[in-house]
C-alpha cells in the first residue's frame, strides 16, 4: 500500500542519447525498488549467461516488452515502478519528432524529465537539444542525471565541469534542475543508495529526488472547468451538459458561464442512467440545472466565480504542424479548443524549430512546414476561454484543423 493518499502516479519521462544509460537506469530502477518479480530478474540473468554475455539491467525492459500483450507490468511504452511514497510511470520517448507530436497534441504527458548526461562524453549538442525539447513542452520539474561516474574514474571535476557548462544554458531556457545527480546506474551508485565512491557528493539519490517533487494536481484538484456540449430544455427547464475537465461541482454552487458572463446558482446535478447527485468532479459527464434559466449554448464555460480561467481574443501557443501545406503567417484555421470552435488567424510566427534537429530555423523562413515545431500568435475574432498549459492540462491544448483535417495541435503558453 502506498503512503500517500494520492496513488496516482507521477509521470516521468527520461529523455537522452540511446547509449546514455536510459534503459540501464530504468531497469536499475525497478530492481531497486522491487517493481519486477525476482523470478522475471532470475530468468534474465540466465538468459545472459546461456549468451555468454554480462547481465544488463537494460534487458529487464526487454523481458517486460514481452509480457505486453498480457498487460502485467508494462502497457504500451510505460514502465511502472513504486516507492513507499507512490507510483511513478515510465513514459519512453524513442524519439524527439514522436515524442513532441505525442505530447503536444495529447497522446501523452509528462510531470517531469530526468536528462541523461554521459559523463565520458560532457555536454554535447544534442544534450543541449533534449532540454529544448522540455522547454517546448513546458515540463519544469527536471533532474540532471550525470551516468557512467564509475567510467571516469568518479572524478569529482568531470561532473562539475558538466554542472558548470549545462546551468547557464538550461537557465536560458527558463529550466531550473531540481538537482544534478551523479550516478552509476549500472553499478547502481546514487539511485537508491549513496555510495562511498563518491564521497564528494552530499546530494539526494535519484529516488529521493524523485519522491521530493511535488505531484501536478489531479484534475479535481485544480480550479473548475466544465465546458459545454449541449444544452436540453425538457419541461421548461434548460440542462447544461459537458464533461468536467477539471474540478469539482455541488448543488448549491454560484457559477459563471464564459465568455457571456452569465451566472447562476446549481439547483441539481443529473447524471445518465443514475439517479441525480449533490456534487461531482473531474472525469464524469454530467448534467446540471439552475435555480433561474440562462441562455447559453455550447462552447461556454462553466467555473466558480474566484477561479476563472483566461479570456481573450489572442493567446501564444507552441504548436507540432502535421498540415501538407506549409502554414504562414496571415493564414486562418480552424481552432478546437474543449468544446469551443473558432476560426483563428496566425497574427505571427515567433520561432520555428526543426523537430528532427532541433534547430531553431527562424532566421531562414517565417513558414512552418509539415513536422516542425513552431511558437505562434493566435489571433480570434470573438473571445475564447482557456488556461495556460502550465496552469490546467486539460484546458490548455488544441488543435488546428486546415480544410476540415486535423493539421496540427498545440499547447498555450504562459503571458
Amino acid at each position: 500500500m502506498l503512503a500517500d493518499t494520492d496513488n496516482k502516479a507521477l509521470r516521468i519521462v527520461f529523455v537522452g542519447h540511446v547509449d546514455h544509460g536510459k534503459s540501464t537506469l530504468v531497469g536499475r530502477l525497478l530492481h531497486e525498488t522491487e517493481s519486477i518479480l525476482p523470478q522475471k530478474m532470475q530468468d534474465v540473468r540466465e538468459i545472459c549467461q546461456e549468451k555468454g554475455v554480462q547481465f544488463e539491467y537494460a534487458f529487464l525492459l526487454d523481458a517486460l516488452e514481452e509480457e505486453q500483450d498480457q498487460g502485467v507490468t508494462i502497457d504500451f511504452s510505460q514502465v511502472i515502478f513504486k516507492t513507499k511514497k507512490r507510483s511513478y510511470c515510465v513514459i519512453d520517448a524513442p524519439g524527439h519528432k514522436e515524442f513532441l507530436k505525442n505530447m503536444i497534441s495529447g497522446a501523452s504527458s509528462a510531470d517531469a524529465a530526468l536528462l541523461m548526461v554521459d559523463a565520458r562524453e560532457g555536454l554535447r549538442e544534442q544534450t543541449k537539444r533534449h532540454a529544448t525539447i522540455l522547454s517546448l513542452l513546458g515540463i519544469h520539474s527536471l533532474i540532471v542525471v550525470v551516468n557512467k561516474m564509475d567510467k571516469v574514474g568518479y572524478e569529482k571535476e568531470v561532473f562539475d565541469k558538466i554542472q558548470a557548462e549545462y546551468t547557464p544554458y538550461l537557465k536560458s531556457l527558463k529550466l531550473e534542475p531540481k538537482a544534478f545527480v551523479p550516478v552509476s546506474a549500472y553499478v547502481g551508485d546514487n539511485v537508491a543508495s549513496k555510495t562511498s565512491q563518491m564521497s564528494w557528493y552530499q546530494g539526494p539519490t535519484i529516488l529521493e529526488v524523485l519522491d521530493s517533487l511535488e505531484h501536478h494536481r489531479a484534475p479535481e484538484n485544480k480550479a473548475l472547468r466544465l465546458p459545454l456540449q449541449d444544452v436540453y430544455r425538457f419541461d421548461g427547464t434548460r440542462t447544461f451538459a459537458g464533461r468536467i475537465e477539471s474540478g469539482k461541482i455541488a448543488v448549491g454552487d454560484k457559477v459563471v458561464f464564459l465568455p457571456s458572463k452569465k451566472t447562476g446558482v446549481v439547483k441539481s446535478i443529473e447524471r445518465w442512467n443514475a439517479p441525480p447527485a449533490e456534487r461531482a468532479e473531474a472525469g464524469e459527464s454530467i448534467g446540471i440545472s439552475l435555480e433561474e434559466q440562462v441562455f447559453v449554448e455550447r462552447g461556454e464555460v462553466v467555473c466558480h466565480q474566484d477561479s476563472k480561467p483566461e479570456v481573450s481574443r489572442e493567446f501564444t501557443a507552441n504548436i507540432f504542424w502535421m498540415g501538407d501545406k506549409r502554414l504562414r503567417e496571415g493564414a486562418t484555421c480552424l481552432v478546437k479548443l474543449t468544446t469551443q470552435e473558432t476560426e483563428c488567424k496566425i497574427k505571427k510566427i515567433l520561432r520555428v524549430i526543426n523537430s528532427s534537429t532541433l534547430e531553431d530555423i527562424s532566421g531562414q523562413s517565417k513558414e512552418v512546414a509539415k513536422n516542425e515545431v513552431a511558437e505562434v500568435v493566435l489571433g480570434f475574432k470573438k473571445d475564447i476561454v482557456y488556461d495556460t498549459f502550465d496552469v490546467i492540462e486539460e484546458t490548455g491544448r488544441l488543435v488546428l484543423e486546415d480544410e476540415k483535417l486535423v493539421s496540427g495541435g498545440g499547447i498555450i503558453l504562459k503571458k
